[in-house]
Order: structure tokens, then sequence, then C-alpha cells
């Protein structure tokens, strides 16, 4: 290596035990043992990169890569295993400190949708398949906003990788027939919305009143609603709701809000029409009764734009 060239540092590798370096200088983050947990279960060996050593006095001192010895620790089961080091032999203690603290200053990091054309390029399965399904509509993922245009990638891949194919299969279909991919129709919140409301009512949700109902109102109108009622995609669920259901007086179909705050576990969307929680018109138990009459004058009231004092 020239070592005379002042665009080329001065350093030279060495495959080191782990047992051999020091971690945990004042100026370094508190290590974490949650990210370390997930590497492990995630380990590529293809991802480990050189861990940053300043030589002082004889003694190794990590000053990059305090997690990446740790993981492999953990994964090998002891710190008798090497790892690969970038050796500074010319740092002083305050050096150490500054290349620390500045080393991200010009890192570019990756947007979602550059992380996942990459993951297309490698074949992987789970994005070539939330590819294939968005395709399957008509619609395409892309990096700006336009009709027909999902640009939420990492919400496909949460809904995916979380709830399922089927989950984002349906979510995808009812927000393609109510509002054919128009702009904004594919946003972060509002396809987190359906998701949820697809979980939590399973085959109560119809798609064909979903269509008819919520698709009678501009898009805007609706996210204006969902915002007034509170942040995020729980306020998107509540006005997806309450527009389905309209100002109607039977069981059929009809979505109870209160479901949208009970403990609905991922596994437990199913098209299951014996669900002890669905209602259905032959229900005539007076505690439904009662439920659904509270619930109906609640919406009514606030119907198009008040603010809710509480969730119900």
């Amino acid at each position: 290596m020239d070592s005379q060239n002042p665009f080329v540092p001065n350093v030279h590798f060495e495959l080191l035990r782990i047992c051999d370096l020091v971690s945990s200088q004042e100026y370094q983050r508190s290590l974490s043992e949650q990210h370390i947990a997930r590497a492990v279960e995630e380990f590529d060996l293809h991802q480990i990169n050189p861990v940053k050593v300043s030589r002082r006095n004889n003694t190794n001192y990590v000053f990059d890569g305090q997690h990446t010895a740790e993981i492999v620790a953990e994964k090998s089961g002891s710190r008798e295993t090497p790892v690969w080091c970038m050796i500074y032999d010319d740092l002083t203690y305050e050096h150490e400190a500054d290349i620390f603290a500045n080393q991200q200053k010009y890192t570019k990091t990756l947007s979602p949708f550059e992380i996942f054309q990459a993951n297309l390029e490698a074949k992987n399965n789970d994005q070539l398949m939330i590819r294939d399904l968005v395709e399957s509509y008509k619609m395409k993922i892309g990096k700006t906003s336009a009709a027909g245009t999902i640009t939420a990638v990492s919400t496909l891949e949460s809904i995916y990788t979380k709830l399922g194919f089927h989950v984002l299969d349906r979510t995808l279909k009812l927000s393609v027939i109510t509002w054919e991919g128009e702009k904004g129709s594919f946003s972060s919140n509002m396809l987190n919305a359906i998701a949820k409301l697809v979980i939590t009512y399973g085959k109560t949700l119809n798609d064909a009143t979903f269509k008819e109902r919520v698709g009678e109102i501009p898009l805007k109108q609706l996210t204006r609603m969902a915002k007034e009622r509170r942040p995020g995609c729980m306020g998107y669920a509540e006005a997806l709701v309450i527009t389905y259901n309209g100002r109607r007086k039977n069981f059929a179909n009809y979505l109870h809000i209160q479901k949208l705050y009970s403990a609905v576990p991922a596994s437990s969307y199913q098209d299951d029409d014996n669900d002890p929680e669905t209602y259905s018109s032959e229900d005539s138990g007076e505690s439904a009764k009662e439920e659904f009459e509270e619930q109906t004058i609640f919406e009514d009231s606030e119907l198009p734009f008040s603010t809710p004092s509480s969730p119900y």
C-alpha cells in the first residue's frame, strides 16, 4: 500500500481475536442487546465489515465496530473468534473520538425504494412476490407519487412480512377497486388502515360495500376526516369504518368500531364465518343490539368532521 499518498489511509489489516479488543470508550454509544440479538438471528457472513482499531500503547481500542465484534462473538459462541481489523497506529484518543463522531457525516443512506430495487436484482423472494402482486393490479412501485404508483415501499413490505400475503392482497384490492389508483390512495396511513380493517373484521368487511360507500367520498375529504379524528393510520381506520357504516340501522356487515382497539393478533386474520365476534343479520342478543344503537348515535352525531373526545 502506498502510505505516502495523501488519499490512502495509513492502515493495515490483521485478524485479531475478539477477546484481544478493547471497547466501550467514553465517546462510544452503549451496546444494544436488542440489535445484537436481531443481527445474530439474521446473521450473514457477507455483511460483516472490518472493525476499526486504534493501536495505542500496545492496546487494541475499537473505535468503530464494537457491535460487529459482539455479534460475531455471540454467533460463534466464543470470544476467541477472530475478526478482520483495520489497524490505525497513529491516532490519539481525541482523534478516535472525532472520527467516531463524524463517521456518518458524508454517508448517504439508502432509501427504502433503492433497497427494494436491490432486493429485486438479488431475486429475493419477498420483494419479487410484492412486486408481482402490485403489478397484478396494474399498479407499479416507484420513487415519485403519481396515479397508479405506490411509493410506500416500507409499508408494503411490513404488511407482507408481518401480516402475510393474503392481507396485503386484499388491502391492495380494496384500495384499487375503491379509488382506481388515484394519487394518495396508496399512502402509508391508508394502506395500514385498510390492512387494520382486514385483520380486524375479516369477512364481515364486505368488499362491494366498501367500494360503494367509501368510494363515494372524495379522497381529500376522507383524509381530512381521518386527520381530525386522530394522528396516523388509526385516524384513517376510524374514518373508513364510520364512512363504511354510514347511517344504516341493520346488522349485516356492520363494523363495530370498538374492535379496532381490541387485541387482535396478526395471526387471527381468517376468512371464517364462524368467528364468534362476527355479527350477522341473525344476531338477536340484547347486548349486541345495545352496543349497535349506542355506537350508531355516537357516529351519526360526528359526521362528517367533528373531533371526538374519546376513541369510541
